[in-house]
């Protein structure tokens, strides 16, 4: 799973709401020919690029070339059950990449057309961003 090696701030602000932003970076395709674009907002984790990952090396029987260009280095605090108020912040729970509409989640290249639809459909579904399948 893709977690940071080294943090500059082990704790950040949760932010400001990502609803009615749109994307300015990562927004075309770089790498490859298809790609799978965020259409709305949300924080991804690790668990869910992990398991649209495998979804797309499955479907594609590992052929071609899959990028992630995403990456989460956002750290989610949470107390744990039943801890009352008070005592600080949180430890650390797990890693988020905020989301904004128009991002490319996923790139690919050296798959046919249908294949590669297919599969980065398939993934879409494991993520909880809506999202649609893009090509050059």
């Amino acid at each position: 799973m893709l977690i940071p090696k080294k943090v500059k701030h082990r704790k950040w602000h949760k932010g400001r709401s990502l609803k009615r932003k749109i994307e300015t970076r990562g927004i075309f395709l770089s790498y490859g020919n298809f790609g799978l674009k965020a259409v709305e907002c949300g924080w991804v984790n690790s668990r869910q690029i992990e398991a649209a990952r495998r979804t797309i090396s499955n479907f594609i029987k590992r052929e071609g070339k899959v990028w992630i260009r995403i990456f989460p280095d956002k750290p989610i605090t949470k107390k744990p059950a039943e801890v009352t108020m008070g005592g600080g912040k949180g430890d650390v729970d797990h890693y988020v990449f905020p989301v904004r509409q128009g991002r490319i989640l996923f790139e690919m290249d050296g798959v046919a057309a249908d294949v590669a639809e297919q599969a980065l459909r398939l993934a879409g579904h494991k993520l909880p961003v809506k999202t649609k399948v893009v090509s050059k």
